[in-house]
Order: structure tokens, then sequence, then C-alpha cells
């Protein structure tokens, strides 16, 4: 499966600031490829921004469409007015693996549910606009074993199938490649079997990442 994600360091946050009716509302996005992830941005929030009025949250740790590892927070709004809204603009986005937390200064003016609700979507959405973004690839991993003659061959061909080599221990008889290979492709050897002469070996291949 292939998604986008926000394309930022694991400590990173994208900031964006609107103001609605002299309330100030400041947008923080991150990668949040877990729960524990969006825990850390939102407690960053609240550290950095102990005078907010109120540090509503939504998440989606997971690919989008997520089930479970999903979450939102009114945080003291009138229920159903942030948190929901917020979550329902991540959903649409068919982002995964992000997390959000708006951080509202009260400028005077109350804005209503329906005003609320706008607000806090609104927020979010401005967030997104600029929002870096890149390509998620879920994968499986498996180990090959090839010759020491057929390294060379074995990696570009792996290459071309958008699989990455992340190890690669030599034994006295060969090399054994520790490959993530993409989970929405079948695993299809028979080209690199040609290429080698059969002098390819599937090790272990393990679902899931």
């Amino acid at each position: 499966m292939r998604y986008p994600v926000p394309d930022l360091p694991a400590d990173g946050r994208h900031a964006v600031e609107i103001e609605v009716e002299k309330s100030r509302f400041i947008t923080w996005l991150n990668h949040a490829p877990d729960v524990a992830a969006f825990d850390a941005l939102l407690a960053a929030a609240r550290h950095e921004h102990p005078a907010a009025t109120h540090h509503c949250s939504a998440f989606i740790a997971g690919p989008p469409g997520e089930q479970n590892a999903i979450g939102f927070s009114d945080d003291g709004e009138p229920g159903g007015t942030a948190g929901r809204p917020m979550y329902q603009v991540l959903d649409g986005s068919g982002l995964g693996q992000v997390g959000c937390v708006v951080i509202r200064y009260f400028g005077g003016t109350k804005l209503g549910t329906g005003g609320l609700a706008r607000a806090y979507s609104q927020a979010v959405a401005h967030a997104l606009e600029t929002l870096p973004q890149r390509q998620h690839v879920e994968r499986d991993r498996l180990t090959l074993k090839v010759g020491f003659a057929g390294e060379a061959e074995a990696r570009a061909w792996l290459a071309t199938q958008d699989a990455l080599i992340d190890t690669a221990d030599y034994t006295s008889d060969g090399v054994l490649l520790g490959v993530a290979w993409p989970s929405d492709m079948a695993l299809d050897l028979a080209a690199l079997q040609a290429r080698l002469r059969g002098n390819v070996q599937l090790i272990e291949p393990t679902p899931g990442t």
C-alpha cells in the first residue's frame, strides 16, 4: 500500500496560523507513524503555549482509513466543535501517519458552535495546503542469497522493482541481502532467477514491516 505522509523529520512540525474574530488558531502538523509521535506533538504544544485557551487535537497514526490508531479531542471546547471537525479534514485529505494540534488563544468574541467547527476545520485545511508530503510504501521483509558474482546484478534488478536493500551479510559461499519488498507488488523472482541462472535463493519472506 502506498499513501502520502508528512515529509517532516521525527521531531519536526509544520506550523501555520490564522485569525478568526480576533482568536488566534495556531495549527501544528507532524509525522505520526504511531500514537507516541502524536503524543509528543501535543505535549510540546502544551509546553510551548501554556497560556493558550485550548489545545485541540486529532491524529491518524496509520494509513488512510485507519480505524484503530485514531483519535481527537475538543480540550474543553463545546463537544463536537473542534476535534471531530479537525479529524474529518485529516481523514478527507487522504494522508496517513499525521498528527495535528490546533492551539487557540481566545480573542474575546464567541464564535458559536457552528463558527467554532468552521474555524477549526479551516485552521487544519489551511495548514495542509503547504504541508510537505512524500509517498510512504508499506514493505515486507525478505532475505535473498546470491553468489558473489551475482550481487551487482541482483542489486540492479531489485532497484528496478523499488525494493530496498538494507543489509548485506557475506558468508563463505555467497551474500545474504536483506530486502524490503513493496507489499503491493507480487513477489516474482523469475526474472532474477533467469539473470543469475538460478543462483538466487529466497531464504525468509516475512509479511509486514
